[in-house]
């Protein structure tokens, strides 16, 4: 059998704004986790339309295509075309199963939720000539024994961050704005691999660094203790993703820089408590914001904090307010979105009850432009203000400023050549991508990410709670971040641009 798996790209890929690098960070994991489920004698490729043209002019037995909300209409168009043709097509991903009867229109079949249970099913099915058209995952969602991912059909050279990983699903939480509710319903919404079994995928990546592409990689603590432990002495430098909450309690953090975490992604959203609760953000709620980020930069470990503009407590100060704040406690990246309703969510849900909705055309859910009825502002005041944000945190003097807040020189000088090099030099890395060479930049990365502070063989730097629950509050020494707080997680419609913006 021949298979084709495609991930279409997403409509802001292909704007005026559109930075290659940003789309060349990550391969598409998902799909290469569904091509280990193929037989030894069936033929698979994996096709992602960021980094390569994708053509419609062959004849497979099967096509896949992962549909993300800004690429629905794209997923659609090229599904269309391969079903008039008469092959059979699936769409899966977050899309599909927000909006199951849009999706099944431009389908044979369609999966809802995450696929490690019903992509096997629907390959028995298929091989006896009994396909269903729609596949839904409830109970029994489990990491046990999946099948090692095929990296093989993955483009190494195409990507900055090949060795990219995955070994949870989910998250603990329940922001209103995230997919994870809608995708997960019926079933485990936070479910973790075997540490073993992750143990061997990092293995088996070669180089040094990687990046776990985890929406919290520190949200179940048995499991991330374990994994940290198994890490020691293999030299990686790692980056990841995780809340304000679990850097503040106990030791784990401490244990993720032992093993070699250099760049930590933290949603922390808004300055604003209320912003917060209308966000269902529990657990950024009375947490002190600064001391997470000096616990971070006493470790050695770069912050690439993540902020949402157009919530209802926001201002017209509210751009520089947040820029201001993030460049003085020395972030150094920071990605900003403008607050977007994806169709399944809480958010979505109580603005399409309020009648806030503007439109339905997905192509325009990027988080980038206003979808919605912002109260807290004219539409176009916050675009701009969202554009500016992206201006003033990277402008050479902020850099230069974020820089300078470190205690040490060296941290300070890896904080500069991080922000600088990733949004400074665009013709740079066009040049590097158009000519396929960003292996070459992998060592640059990888000696970016060196480690500033000696954490030695100490296992324990830092003492605390150890409280493994991830969603508890524990009530912090303050109300809030001296006077503010904030917090939202990577939008899960876009590959998680997390080393940057």
């Amino acid at each position: 059998m021949k298979v084709k798996f495609i991930l279409p790209a997403l409509t802001e890929a292909t704007s005026p704004f559109f930075r290659p690098i940003k789309y060349s960070l990550f391969p598409p994991l998902g799909l290469a986790t569904l091509a280990a489920y193929l037989g030894p004698e069936d033929d698979a490729t994996v096709h992602d339309e960021h980094v390569e043209v994708v053509t419609t002019d062959d004849n497979p037995d099967l096509v896949v295509i992962q549909v993300y909300i800004t690429n629905a209409y794209r997923a659609y168009e090229l599904a269309d075309i391969y079903r008039a043709r008469g092959v059979y097509v699936c769409l899966g991903g977050l899309h599909v199963t927000s909006l199951p009867e849009e999706s099944a229109r431009h389908a044979d079949s369609i999966f809802l939720g995450p696929g490690e249970q019903t992509w096997p099913t629907f390959l028995e099915d298929f091989a006896r000539g009994e396909p269903k058209p729609r596949y839904v995952s409830k109970g029994g969602r489990t990491l046990d024994r999946i099948p090692p991912l095929r990296r093989d059909l993955i483009q190494r050279e195409l990507y900055l961050v090949p060795n990219s990983i995955v070994v949870t699903r989910g998250c603990p939480h329940h922001c209103s704005f995230c997919y994870k509710d809608a995708f997960f319903q019926g079933g485990k919404s936070f479910y973790v691999q075997q540490v073993d079994d992750a143990l061997a995928e990092i293995e088996r990546l070669p180089g040094r660094h990687l990046y776990f592409l985890d929406d919290h990689i520190l949200g179940n603590r048995p499991f991330a203790e374990a994994l940290f432990e198994g890490m020691r002495g293999m030299g990686r430098r790692w980056q990841a993703a995780a809340t304000v909450d679990s850097v503040l309690r106990g030791d784990l953090i401490e244990k993720a820089a032992a093993s070699g975490l250099r760049s930590l992604f933290v949603g922390f959203e808004t300055l604003s408590p209320a912003n917060l609760r209308q966000s269902n953000k529990k657990q950024n709620l009375g947490k002190d914001y600064d001391a997470a980020i000096d616990r971070l930069n006493d470790l050695g470990v770069m912050v690439n904090g993540s902020f949402v503009f157009g919530l209802d407590e926001d201002d017209k100060d509210t751009f520089s307010r947040t820029v201001d704040w993030a460049v003085s406690r020395g972030i150094t990246t920071a990605t900003f979105h403008i607050l977007t309703p994806y169709p399944g969510t809480a958010l979505f849900k109580d603005m399409e009850a309020q009648g806030r909705i503007l439109h339905r055309q997905w192509d325009k859910y990027d988080t980038r432009q206003v979808v919605y009825d912002a109260r807290c502002m004219p539409a176009a005041d916050l675009e701009a203000g969202y554009w500016r944000a992206y201006k003033e945190f990277y402008s050479w003097r902020n850099i230069a400023r974020g820089s300078l807040s470190h205690k040490t020189a060296l941290h300070g000088a890896k904080h500069f050549a991080y922000a600088g090099g990733w949004k400074k030099f665009e013709p740079l890395w066009d040049l590097v991508i158009k000519g396929k060479r960003l292996t070459s930049m992998r060592p640059v990365l990888e000696a970016i990410l060196k480690e500033v502070v000696d954490h030695g063989d100490q296992e324990t730097v830092r003492s605390g709670s150890s409280d493994d629950r991830t969603d508890g509050v524990r009530p912090s020494a303050r109300p809030g971040v001296r006077g503010h707080r904030r917090g939202r997680p990577r939008p899960r419609t876009v590959p998680p641009a997390a080393i940057g913006a």
